[in-house]
C-alpha cells in the first residue's frame, strides 16, 4: 500500500464505527458498478419486505439512538 494510502487508513481507523461506515459507503459509491441499479433494486425490495414484516408484528424495532450506542460500544 502506498504511503499516502497508509496514512489515510491510519486516520480512518481512528474514526467512530458510524463514521467509518459512512466513509466506506462513499468510497464504494465512487466506483462504477455495472449492476449497481440491480443491487439497489434488490435492497429496496428487501427494505419493503422488512417494513411489511414489522407492520405484521414479525420483527421488533429499536430506537436509532440505541442502535448507534451499541455500534459505538462495538457490540454490533
Amino acid at each position: 500500500m502506498a504511503t499516502q494510502a497508509q496514512e489515510v487508513l491510519i486516520k480512518a481507523l481512528k474514526l467512530s464505527p458510524v463514521e467509518r461506515a459512512e466513509l466506506v459507503e462513499k468510497i464504494l459509491a465512487s466506483f462504477s458498478f455495472p449492476d449497481r441499479q440491480a443491487i439497489d433494486e434488490l435492497w429496496a425490495a428487501e427494505a419493503e419486505e422488512r417494513i411489511d414484516a414489522f407492520e405484521r408484528g414479525e420483527i421488533p424495532s429499536r430506537s436509532a439512538s440505541e442502535v448507534f450506542a451499541r455500534i459505538e460500544r462495538g457490540e454490533i
